[in-house]
């Protein structure tokens, strides 16, 4: 538990503290973002804000896990360094994409079909080396079983896990992705999904096999994970006193692809793979809202069920406030998260 502490509140004082230094270090050089012409019109007064912000935020919160670890003396756990391998290759995708766009100076960098593409190839990897290293007694960081808060008896196999994980972080990191649109929105509810991930974390590794005699659970690492999740929330929360409306940095696809991965990443080795749909049911929900505006768009010949998608885009062409609908979100994302730990505890008090 003091690890919980020390990472949380270290990532929240380094992610607070390191971030203005960083505006004025991407403000001096010119690196702003550059503002799609098809949006809502009163973001081109957001154009040469400085962007690329997920890379402090990424690197308060991995710095404090580690310090936390130095300061405890307990070893970082596998599940947790290959968690951060996927974190930290989904941030070199998301950089890349970021940096074209600072140096075309246009709002497309990377291709669609590139900037999958190497979501998918770090995911694969992080898929297959999971299924590896198993612990004394013989749980791996992913387990080959689907999840739901739990393992449940329906068995994937190596090359199903590794297609079942491409999909969960390609979902996961464009969902954020998608929802990092306005002002504070994305970091916010990345907050909350986190601090779920840090109740799980907890709550399995009090009721794990080793110890429980009934209605245990099987997780390779999960009190780890939890010191992992509570550094990503308090990097996110000291990120987002500068990233609220007026946003003074953008996180930019370097944050957002690896927060979105690193939620899929401690879903995947705490066996709630299934549970992450309610616990970033605002990211899902943001995601439905692009896929049914294509797909209607596509069949019905260039008909629009949204004004715009993503759907925050749409009540802001309805004449709602920026800080309206983010809080508005805010509050759906609290509520599914409320939703998904709901779930997660009434499974065991049923069990």
């Amino acid at each position: 538990m003091r690890g919980i502490l020390i990472a949380g509140a270290l990532a929240f004082l380094l992610s607070f503290l390191l971030t203005p230094i960083f505006i004025k270090f991407l403000a001096k050089r010119g690196y702003g973002q550059q503002i799609r012409d098809d949006g809502p019109q009163s973001h081109h007064v957001k154009s040469g804000t400085p962007t690329m912000g997920g890379a402090v935020l990424i690197f308060s919160a991995l710095l404090a896990y580690f310090v936390s670890h130095l300061a405890t003396g307990v070893p970082a756990t596998t599940s947790a360094l290959l968690v951060i391998g996927l974190i930290l290759g989904l941030a070199a995708v998301g950089f890349l994409d970021d940096w074209l766009k600072v140096v075309r100076q246009r709002s497309l960098g990377l291709r669609a079909r590139e900037k999958l593409a190497g979501q998918a190839l770090v995911a694969g990897i992080f898929g297959y080396f999971a299924t590896r290293f198993p612990d004394e007694v013989g749980n791996t960081p992913l387990s080959l079983y689907l999840s739901t808060v739990r393992d449940t008896s329906i068995k994937l196999g190596l090359v199903l896990l590794i297609i079942w994980a491409i999909i969960l972080v390609l979902g996961t990191s464009n969902g954020v992705n998608l929802t990092d649109g306005l002002d504070g929105l994305a970091t916010g509810a990345a907050i909350m999904s986190f601090l779920a991930f840090v109740l799980i974390g907890v709550w399995k590794f009090g009721q794990r096999c080793e110890i429980a005699v009934t209605n245990c659970y099987n997780a390779r690492d999960p009190l780890d994970m939890a010191v992992l999740a509570a550094a990503l929330a308090g990097a996110c929360a000291g990120f987002l006193w500068w990233n609220a409306s007026p946003a003074r940095i953008f996180m930019g696809d370097t944050g957002s692809l690896a927060l979105g991965g690193a939620l899929a990443g401690l879903a995947m080795t705490l066996r709630t793979e299934l549970l992450l749909i309610p616990i970033g049911g605002l990211f899902v929900i943001i995601t439905l809202s692009v896929i049914i505006q294509t797909t209607y768009f596509k069949i019905s010949g260039g008909k629009r069920v949204f004004k715009m998608a993503p759907l925050q885009h749409h009540f802001e062409l309805m004449g709602w406030g920026e800080v309206t609908i983010v809080i508005r979100f805010w509050i759906i994302a609290g509520l599914s998260v409320a939703a998904g730990l709901g779930l997660f505890y009434a499974q065991w008090v049923v069990a």
